[in-house]
């Protein structure tokens, strides 16, 4: 995934992932998922985009910050497994906060892939690189 694109910013797209995409979750994150095509007016390209979303609830500014940063390294580390025509809203539950803090930075990244995998939207452990 290239870190400069692929990346939901509007409302629009938002609602569009909320309202007509599907939702997987676990304790710690929540996803949801739509395939694009052409029709929604979105070139269908090869990057996923993705967009994050984390409560005030979970902390201050800078907490929030850490954690989407947390969330989208763990998603870049596996970019290369993932499917490419989608768009994907992940929403961080209060509970990834003690996970970050208690087991770090592999842990979420494990809890990501999980939600990942329930969607079909990477490959099977054989197949994905695990970021070193």
């Amino acid at each position: 995934m290239n870190r400069s694109g692929g990346r939901l910013s509007r409302s629009e797209d938002f609602a569009r992932v909320y309202r007509m995409g599907r939702s997987v979750a676990n304790k710690y994150v929540v996803l949801y998922y739509f395939e694009r095509s052409e029709s929604q007016g979105v070139a269908v390209a090869a990057v996923p985009r993705v967009g994050f979303s984390v409560s005030r609830r979970l902390g201050t500014a800078v907490d929030r910050n850490r954690i989407k940063r947390v969330l989208r390294e763990a998603l870049h580390a596996h970019a290369g497994s993932l499917r490419g025509n989608m768009d994907l809203v992940i929403i961080a539950r209060a509970p990834v906060v003690g996970l970050l803090e208690e087991d770090g930075f592999k842990a979420v990244e494990q809890k990501m892939v999980e939600v990942l995998r329930k969607a079909s939207l990477i490959f099977p452990e054989e197949r994905c690189q695990p970021s070193p």
